[in-house]
């Protein structure tokens, strides 16, 4: 019994001993500014590779930690690193203070990536715009999103209709269909809304665009051939936003856009409201519009609950109504007949919604389900004709997160159903349905302090097309004399969709329908490298950075529109490959309060599915800007400079090249601003150079568009914002 007794004694001081020898420690990490907790700060045991990010509170802990000195090391963006030694046991708090780094970049979260990191881990290249740029773009084009994408660099904004204005985006040349739009990581605006979509995605209630050029598909599906744009929007906080946007055109262009948002404890709110009416505008005087009689408004309202510090639960409603009618000025004003016939109307709808449920498990699990629905309504009427339809699309995903200090990895599944209606009374019936279920898994790791490994698998199954296994690997070295490079590859697909640039170019006129039996899904394989370098020169007083990219994407059994024995236009697969290969220059001086950006790209997209291997039609091959900014707390003034060479029409005549010219002047105040903008003040229109529109004029026909159409345009406006002034900073890349 005594033995027993003593076994048991024994027992309890070993544990004791042992548990002794281990400790659970909290580590609190504070701003050394403003004494603020700081969220996700990544703290980290070199010695023993144990690794914890800080709550809402601060706040890192750790267990199982053996008595004695330790190395710790304290990193986050934006804020100087935190390298020291602790001992083990103490009684002293674990307090530290982080000094901010003036150098270094603000703090961008990427969502696009579905990482946690900041953007200087991540191997995949990734374009950001947001903060004061993109104020400046809002304020050049409060109506819709084209100017932010058109002035970035390798992205074209390819206008499909002179009556219209319907413009696609394409990224190194590639057509529209092969990028993939995103909000907040919802696929958005595909199909049937076409040469629409750009047109009606408004700017002020978005924080940030990112921008991932080169196949994205086993990131997010089908379709993001040519890469993925992802628009961000403004979340509440605790301080109340309100942005009150006001424009007007010497155009008659008129737009008010409206954002507010605030938060709680318990609770937020956003609210976004837009509205445009523009007058059918004709700058030429040759009785046809340049830009179309359009009245357009939208209402975005999103309610969040926060249950928890660990818990978000979101839900948004979009409603948007576009109504745009361009051709003869006289038919649209008037409503005469004779030879004032032709208009081309657009009349749409959408209503759609968004939610998203998120919750922290523990210190490194995230679990995110999130779900969309969209309804888009739309008529499109030319003479003699109409289109017209209904689509219903579906969006659920559901993705964990594990998020380590060297390592985090994704694993996710996510179901598209997209469901086209078209109207019964058209002649031919051309309905589609479509159902896409994919899973994936994307991770990152740190091989070292210098090299970074991500790796992606996403396995898709499309309904009538088959399965779909999409590899993707990127490599980034980075070092400290801040140099960096990044060399990544994936494989993509896209399956056969009625709605195509060339489609829309023809109203959609005598196209027969996707026939599964015959086509095949398209499929691609691209890789990229770029490098980059920021410093100081001139004794330290000039920031200087450099990013130069290289580029190549293949497309196998292209989509083509060709007219068939019957005089119908059917689609085919095409016998060759679409090859775009290229390269991007991006340049950034700053000096003061001066800011000089220089950019160039060579778009190098051949057919070769056809004899001679052509160019790709309407691509120009060499482009180039060039973006010199002055700011002050008081003043921001900028001038821009953009070159687009020649290109190829269908028909194998090359276009000339031009060179395009605005500038950007806005007083600040507490209150908010005015501002003016010369858009295109050289007025370099397409009209100068060639005709935008051909006899007869009963029935004219419009060749391709190549350049911009409606000129130079003169606007004034004023931003309001009651409670201060929230525009944040950031650079690109």
């Amino acid at each position: 019994m005594q033995i027993r007794i003593w076994s048991i004694l024994f027992l309890c001081m070993l544990c004791g001993f042992v548990s002794a020898q281990n400790n659970d420690i909290k580590i609190k990490v504070f701003s050394e500014h403003e004494k603020e907790a700081l969220l996700g700060v990544n703290v980290l045991f070199e010695d023993l590779q144990k690794g914890a990010i800080t709550d809402n509170e601060g706040i890192a802990t750790f267990t199982g930690i053996p008595i004695g000195s330790h190395k710790l090391m304290i990193s986050f963006l934006g804020f100087k690193t935190i390298e020291t030694t602790i001992t083990l046991p103490t009684t002293s708090a674990f307090i530290f203070y982080m000094e901010e780094a003036e150098s270094e970049l603000n703090v961008v979260t990427i969502e696009a990536t579905r990482s946690t990191r900041d953007i200087r881990r991540i191997p995949t290249r990734i374009e950001v715009i947001g903060g004061e740029e993109l104020m400046e773009k809002n304020m050049m084009n409060p109506t819709n999103i084209s100017m932010v994408l058109r002035e970035s660099t390798g992205i074209q904004m390819q206008q499909t209709s002179l009556s219209s204005g319907n413009q696609n985006i394409r990224i190194q040349g590639l057509d529209g269909r092969y990028t993939q739009l995103l909000r907040d990581g919802f696929p958005i605006y595909g199909g049937f809304s076409s040469g629409l979509s750009i047109m009606q995605i408004t700017p002020l209630d978005l924080k940030q665009f990112e921008i991932i050029k080169g196949s994205a598909s086993t990131l997010y599906g089908g379709g993001a051939i040519a890469g993925l744009v992802n628009l961000v929007s403004k979340t509440p906080d605790f301080e109340p936003e309100l942005d009150i946007m006001l424009t007007q055109t010497h155009a008659l262009g008129s737009t008010a856009n409206v954002f507010y948002s605030k938060r709680n404890e318990k609770f937020g709110v956003s609210l976004y409201a837009s509205g445009n009416y523009q007058k059918v505008y004709d700058p030429e005087d040759d009785g046809f519009s340049n830009l179309p009689e359009t009245t357009s408004v939208a209402f975005n309202p999103k309610f969040y609950y926060y249950p928890s510090e660990e818990t978000t639960f979101w839900i948004g409603l979009n409603a948007a109504y576009d109504d745009r009618i361009g051709g003869d000025v006289h038919k649209i004003e008037d409503g005469q007949n004779g030879i004032h016939q032709y208009t081309e109307e657009n009349i749409s709808k959408r209503l759609s919604s968004q939610a998203v449920y998120k919750t922290q498990l523990d210190s490194a699990r995230v679990f995110t389900i999130k779900n969309s629905f969209s309804f888009f309504d739309r008529e499109l009427n030319v003479p003699d004709m109409q289109f017209k339809g209904k689509q219903v699309n579906s969006f659920t995903e559901v993705t964990l997160q594990h998020n380590y200090d060297k390592n985090d990895w994704t694993l996710g599944a996510n179901l598209y159903t997209t469901s086209f209606d078209e109207a019964d009374s058209a002649p031919l019936q051309r309905d589609q349905n479509d159902l896409t279920f994919g899973a994936f898994v994307n991770s990152n790791f740190d091989l070292s302090d210098n090299w970074i490994l991500e790796t992606g698998l996403r396995t898709d199954f499309a309904r009538g097309w088959g399965i779909f296994v999409l590899p993707r690997v990127s490599l980034l070295y980075k070092n400290d004399s801040g140099f960096s490079s990044r060399l990544g590859g994936g494989l993509g697909y896209k399956t056969p969709d009625l709605f195509t640039e060339e489609a829309e170019f023809i109203n959609f006129e005598n196209i027969l329908k996707i026939d599964e039996d015959v086509l095949k899904a398209e499929r691609s394989y691209g890789v990229n490298l770029d490098f980059n370098y920021k410093t100081k020169i001139f004794d330290e007083t000039v920031g200087f950075s450099v990013n130069q990219l290289f580029y190549m994407t293949a497309i196998d059994n292209g989509l083509l529109l060709n007219l068939n024995a019957d005089n119908f236009f059917q689609y085919e697969n095409a016998d060759g490959l679409i090859l775009t290969q290229g390269a991007e220059t991006n340049i950034k001086f700053s000096y003061g309060h001066f800011k000089w950006f220089l950019n160039y790209a060579l778009i190098d997209a051949k057919l070769r599915y056809l004899p001679g291997n052509p160019r790709k039609p309407l691509t120009a091959k060499h482009n180039a800007g060039s973006v010199l900014m002055y700011e002050t707390e008081k003043w921001r003034l900028g001038y821009e400079t953009y070159y687009t060479g020649s290109q190829v029409l269908s028909n194998g005549t090359e276009t000339t090249d031009y060179i395009y010219m605005g500038f950007l002047a806005m007083r600040n105040f507490k209150w908010g601003g005015i501002y003016t903008n010369f858009e295109n003040f050289t007025d370099r229109r397409q009209s100068r150079f060639s005709p935008l529109v051909l006899p007869p004029h009963e029935n004219p026909t419009f060749p391709e568009i190549y350049a911009p159409t409606d000129g130079f345009i003169f606007s004034v406006g004023i931003i309001i914002k009651p409670f201060g002034n929230h525009n944040e900073h950031h650079d690109d890349h």
